[in-house]
């Protein structure tokens, strides 16, 4: 598990996540990255949640292979080189399906759960979009655009809880504990509805300013971070440090907090 949060504003989106990494074996390391530039100098990033590799291929290194055939850097995959005057956010999403799943959970056979968040610019576009590719087991649908051009505001996945918590006023528990008070089933999910929408806090606007949502989306991963390390009913797959990366239009895929190797910068 880990927390992956965006933030989109007007001026761009933020990516932020945190640094665990959880093996199938239970192992929980504290240097996993989560955050990947999809084409060098161009504003598309990746991050991801779930599964932290495929085989024996980590989704760092998966994601950075991509990155080569999208810079026409793969010989054998020239085809899939991105326009970068004509490239749009939705070819990407589909590309990056492609690549993940077809090409590396169906031939590798085994079940894994992951999601990845595709943020960034379509070529000569004024705003930024989110994209969404979910793996469940061995079936993924569709990629979809859950933050078009015109929606702005905060998203977050992976460890829901402290999150849900804050921002939802609710925790992911809220409808056992409607049920388990007397509210009848079949009124449980409007009730909690009107609870979220009743409870909610906004904590972003469009026109902030990027160093903002930035301040934002690390205090997001450092709150859920610090809920998981205290709470005693959550699983501790939630740490490390924070890294994060911000996408504008003009200046591209900026990293922001960004993992080190013994002092050397990871790309």
């Amino acid at each position: 598990m880990t927390i992956i949060v965006s933030v989109k504003i007007n001026d761009g989106v933020v990516m932020a996540a945190d640094s665990a990494g959880t093996m199938p074996s239970g192992q929980i390391y504290a240097h996993a990255n989560k955050i990947t530039n999809l084409y060098e100098g161009l504003p598309i990033g990746a991050m991801s949640t779930g599964a932290g590799g495929i085989g024996n291929e980590s989704i760092e290194t998966l994601l950075k292979d991509l990155r080569r055939r999208f810079a026409g850097l793969d010989p054998e995959h020239a085809h899939w080189r991105l326009d970068p005057s004509a490239y749009s956010l939705e070819e990407v999403a589909q590309r990056l399906q492609a690549f993940i799943f077809e090409e590396k959970v169906l031939p590798c056979g085994e079940d894994t759960t992951l999601q990845l968040r595709l943020c960034g610019y379509s070529a000569g576009r004024p705003l930024a979009e989110v994209w969404e590719v979910n793996v469940l087991r061995r079936a993924s649908p569709a990629p979809r655009c859950i933050m078009g051009e015109d929606a702005f505001g905060v998203l977050w996945d992976g460890q829901y809880e402290a999150l849900n918590r804050l921002v939802l006023g609710t925790g992911f528990e809220i409808g056992a504990a409607l049920a388990r008070h007397g509210v009848p089933a079949d009124q449980v999910p409007r009730l909690q509805a009107d609870l979220v929408g009743d409870l909610y806090a906004t904590l972003s606007a469009p026109a902030m300013p990027i160093q903002d949502a930035i301040d934002l989306a690390r205090f997001l991963v450092e709150t859920t971070i610090g809920f998981v390390r205290f709470a005693v009913f959550l699983p501790k797959s939630v740490g490390g440090s924070v890294q994060i990366a911000a996408i504008t239009k003009h200046e591209g895929f900026r990293w922001v907090q960004r993992p080190t190797l013994r002092g050397t910068e990871l790309g």
